[in-house]
């Protein structure tokens, strides 16, 4: 999703030319004050040149990394050319706002109770690309009371916009070994948001990596999606796995996916920054519905109608009932041998949908040959 200001008042902005355009000189410093008062954590400029960040996306779609995600190919070298996305655009503000829910039940605990459904911590509250969105369209309309009428769109992971990138080149943080942008001062649990912009705005300088020799990361990844440092095959991802994966999780992965029943924080949890990182004030983003422990036999209960009604809002809504069901399968797959387990499953082997059936099938079987 994008908001904009009215076509004929944007092209109006854009008519003027951008290198036309005088700018306040408090300007750079607003934008912070503003981005803090709207609850952002963090806020940088960036220029458009993306050619380092663009080689590697397409030779990431060469290796056939992005497995059946086709919508990361479809709009081509669009998106690491932020002026072919959006014309006009000469700069890129990069914002972050912290998510780490300190409130929510221990994330190893949960992990480590093979009983419990896993969900990335991102996911437990509100849908991220609500709250951001509308606090960019509000910082965008703070802007413009002290510009004038401006080119702009804004985004929220909602279109084809290497945000990671972008925020290493806003100075937000360096992308490390895992893929996921890092800060020395708050880790890694955090959202990205951007608005594309005609407004000539100073730059600030790009992040340095400081990773050093750590692997922690590539270590602790449950299905060795971290190849080498900085490159992730997403067709081994558990994120891309329980989510973005339309049809059937492949069998050899099955085991390692543990009891993650919706992304996956491993690499996260074990990055020696994320000590720093600031449990988030932002109520949207705590847990809901009991989701950062509940137990997997409950939420395997749910009927469609619950599951719609107890996700609403929420960014799992998307996942759909069915593959929800197909996560779940797999994590009582994995879950110890009881009655309360089997009898779940059972209740699932003639579900309507061929892929909750064979996830169901596999869970059955796997208890069978090697109960635990």
């Amino acid at each position: 999703m994008t908001r904009a200001l009215e076509p004929n008042t944007q092209d109006a902005a854009r008519a003027a030319g951008p290198r036309a355009r005088r700018l306040p000189a408090t300007l750079a410093a607003d934008l912070r004050r503003w981005a803090a008062e709207l609850g952002f954590t963090a806020l940088g400029v960036a220029d458009t040149d993306l050619s380092a960040a663009e080689t590697r996306l397409l030779e990431w779609l060469d290796q056939g990394h992005h497995g059946e995600m086709e919508w990361m190919a479809r709009h081509g070298v669009r998106r690491s050319r932020p002026a072919e996305l959006i014309p006009g655009t000469v700069r890129v503000i990069s914002v972050r706002m912290d998510y780490w829910p300190a409130a929510a039940a221990d994330a190893r605990a949960v992990l480590a109770d093979p009983d419990r459904a896993y969900v990335a911590r991102y996911a437990l509250g509100r849908d991220y690309h609500k709250v951001l969105r509308r606090r960019l369209q509000r910082l965008a309309e703070r802007i413009a009371a002290v510009t004038g009428p401006f080119g702009y769109r804004v985004f929220t992971d909602s279109a084809p916009v290497l945000e990671k990138p972008l925020a290493q080149k806003a100075g937000l943080g360096w992308i490390g070994k895992h893929t996921n942008l890092i800060d020395a001062r708050a880790g890694s649990w955090f959202f990205l948001g951007e608005i594309y912009t005609d407004l000539p705005l100073p730059v600030d300088t790009p992040a340095a990596p400081r990773c050093g020799t750590c692997r922690a990361c590539i270590d602790a990844c449950p299905t060795g999606a971290i190849i080498a440092p900085y490159r992730l095959d997403a067709r081994r991802c558990i994120a891309y796995l329980t989510i973005e994966l339309p049809g059937s999780i492949p069998v050899g992965l099955r085991a390692a996916l543990g009891n993650r029943i919706y992304g996956c924080d491993d690499c996260q949890l074990v990055c020696p920054w994320n000590r720093f990182a600031r449990p988030t004030p932002e109520a949207d983003f705590l847990p809901r519905h009991g989701l950062d422990a509940a137990r997997l036999v409950d939420l395997f209960a749910w009927d469609e109608a619950t599951f719609l009604a107890r996700t609403a809002g929420g960014p799992i809504r998307r996942l759909g009932h069915t593959r929800w069901l197909r996560n779940l399968a797999v994590a009582l797959g994995n879950a110890p041998t009881g009655a309360r387990v089997l009898a779940a499953l059972r209740a699932r082997a003639d579900h309507p949908s061929a892929l909750v059936r064979e996830h169901v099938a596999w869970a059955l079987e796997r208890h069978a040959s090697h109960p635990r």
